[in-house]
């Protein structure tokens, strides 16, 4: 029997990479009996992954529950060629300070820009999608999460 070819584990400055490169995550919750997977927009402060909720849904009960998840951040070539992707364990903490949540807040605004992305993420959280972009910061439709706690990290690459 042939032993299985396993996928190479990236660097630290690998994963750094990718995390900066995406903006899409996604958080498995397991409070409940089957673990809830929901997609999550997300900026990185180069030491924290930073996460904005809506105040509604199941991710706010089972975060209440329990706040211990994983976030998966990947990124891939159409055709699988070549993928990444790396997996935090950790705890989400509610952010409190107001002057964090606005620089968090205006993190988003930043990203959004950056990113060209679609007013219609604004639905995602909380927000009209012909809302300004920087109601995001004026407004406050959504709670801001922190990743915390980070336990253990896998973080994989193809190609």
């Amino acid at each position: 029997m042939t032993n299985p070819v396993k996928i190479p584990r990236m660097s630290k400055p690998e994963y750094d990479n990718l995390i900066k490169r995406q903006y899409i995550s996604r958080i498995a919750f397991g409070a409940c009996d089957h673990p809830y997977i929901a997609p999550f927009l997300y900026v990185f402060d180069g030491k924290f992954l930073y996460f904005l909720s809506t105040k509604y849904g199941r991710k706010i009960e089972y975060f209440h529950q329990n706040p211990k998840v994983s976030v998966e951040i990947e990124e891939y070539n159409p055709d699988l060629s070549a993928f990444t992707f790396v997996s935090l364990q950790g705890i989400l903490e509610e952010v409190q300070d107001p002057a964090k949540k606005k620089g968090v807040r205006l993190q988003f605004v930043d990203m959004i820009y950056e990113k060209k992305l679609s007013p219609v993420v604004l639905t995602a959280l909380g927000h009209a999608p012909d809302d300004p972009v920087d109601v995001i910061v004026k407004e406050e439709r959504s709670a801001v999460w922190k990743l915390t706690g980070v336990r253990d990290i896998v973080a994989l690459k193809n190609g």
